[in-house]
Parts: C-alpha cells; sequence; structure tokens
C-alpha cells in the first residue's frame, strides 16, 4: 500500500483509494461506538475527494482467543445469524465491506529469547512454540540460535461506498 502509494504520487497518478493504517480506541472509551464512527468518518474522506475505493487492514479482536486457529479459517466463522464472528470484522461488515483476503505475514517481531521473556513475563527454557497472552498466534523460539519470531497475520477488507 505505501509503495504504491510512493510511485502513484512520483509517477504523478491522481489517487483513488484511501487506506486505512490503524484505529486504536483507548480501553477506557471502548464500548461507546467510536470505531464505527472512524470508519463511517473514512468513508465520508473518501466520497468528498472523489475517490473510488477505501480498503482497511483489519486485526480481528478476538482472534488473540484463538491462536491456534488459522485466520482463514477464522474468519468464516459466523453469529447464528450469518454475520461474521469477530466483533471487529463485524463492525466492518455492517459498514458494508468484505472481506478480500488474509495478509498471514503482516507483522513480523523478531527479537532475542531475552527481549522476548523482557516483553511476555514468561520463560523460554527450550526451544519450540509458545502461547503468548494476547497473541493472535504463537511466537517460534530458537534457544540454540537465541531468536523468537512472531508472525502476525491481517485480513485485507475493502468498503464499498
Amino acid at each position: 500500500m505505501f509503495l504504491r502509494g510512493i510511485e502513484g504520487y512520483r509517477q504523478k497518478q491522481q489517487p483513488n483509494t484511501l487506506s486505512a493504517l490503524s484505529i486504536s480506541i483507548n480501553p477506557a472509551y471502548r464500548g461507546l461506538g467510536l470505531s464505527r464512527q472512524m470508519v463511517t468518518a473514512m468513508k465520508e474522506i473518501v466520497i468528498q475527494n472523489g475517490l473510488t475505493y477505501m480498503l482497511a487492514p483489519v486485526l480481528p479482536s478476538f482472534k488473540h482467543k484463538y491462536p491456534l486457529t488459522p485466520m482463514e479459517s477464522y474468519i468464516r466463522w459466523q453469529t447464528p445469524e450469518g454475520a461474521p464472528f469477530d466483533p471487529w470484522v463485524r463492525t466492518h461488515w455492517k459498514l458494508v465491506a468484505k472481506i478480500m483476503q488474509v495478509a498471514s505475514e503482516s507483522m513480523f517481531i523478531k527479537g532475542n529469547v531475552a527481549q522476548w521473556e523482557s516483553w511476555t513475563g514468561m520463560r523460554f527454557p527450550e526451544s519450540g512454540t509458545y502461547m503468548i497472552p494476547d497473541a493472535l498466534t504463537p511466537v517460534q523460539i530458537d534457544v540454540e540460535k537465541d531468536e523468537a519470531l512472531y508472525i502476525e497475520p491481517y485480513i485485507w477488507m475493502q468498503h464499498f461506498l
């Protein structure tokens, strides 16, 4: 997204897409509908500026409760009413968005074992796969190489105006 935007700017192309980067709500203000207002405001910007598309990289809010479930499976889960199971995905869906694709390697967090022990408050005495509280996927620890790698998936959603 960034590279295409920079390349398009350098080539003097007229933009046609707005993409969200992140919507983060302070925990004290969650549940008040602010995220929905933020997405709606972005859609209004798209319309006001004559753009055609709006995309959003979405980090499902309940995925951390199911870290062993692949994102490709998780995003197919539904409520009994047929809506997306995940609340954040459902918010986008209610605002007329659809899932485009899973970006299975959206974020890489690499560090040594001591860093990961410091960050998580956990011990990693041997190489293996570890579950980290609130992480979407497990972290891979290699004690012999003194490496730890966490790869986080996101999903891309397209909003229709």
